[in-house]
């Protein structure tokens, strides 16, 4: 008998020696799926915030390189040319720019392409551009 009330009493001094182990195991669990839920969520919004912004950007410059090339039709001399064929190439390079696609591998450095041929085409155009996106107002200043 007195084998027997050592051996539950070892028994109970080892289950609240493991309960520290235990339950810490069981909170870092717990943690470790809400950590994960929150940050898909905020990875989500983050995401879904910055891919506004770049179709916002990529809207302005469609607008703008077809507003010019509109106005440009009517001029046909060489100087207008050069002016045209530059909003050609912005207006196709925007039109292939992968929209549907958030995982192709070169879209940074595709958007920054868009933005090069749109400054030149600024430069041909001799017009300053500031494209500038913050909450409370989208604008290119001209």
């Amino acid at each position: 008998m007195a084998a027997s009330a050592a051996s539950a009493s070892s028994d109970m001094f080892d289950e609240i020696v493991m309960a520290e182990e235990r339950f810490h195991g069981e909170g870092y669990q717990e943690g470790y799926a809400e950590g994960s839920h929150v940050g898909v969520v905020e990875g989500r919004r983050y995401g879904s915030l910055h891919g506004a912004r770049i179709g916002s950007e990529i809207g302005c410059y469609l607008g703008f390189a077809l507003t010019w090339q509109c106005l440009l039709q009517k001029c046909t001399d060489e100087k207008n040319s050069k002016k045209i064929k530059a909003l050609d190439s912005l207006i196709g390079m925007i039109q292939k720019f992968p929209y549907e696609d958030p995982t192709y591998d070169k879209l940074q450095e595709d958007l920054e392409k868009i933005r090069g041929k749109f400054k030149q085409v600024c430069s041909m155009l001799n017009i300053q551009s500031d494209f500038r996106i913050g909450i409370e107002r989208s604008s290119l200043t001209f």
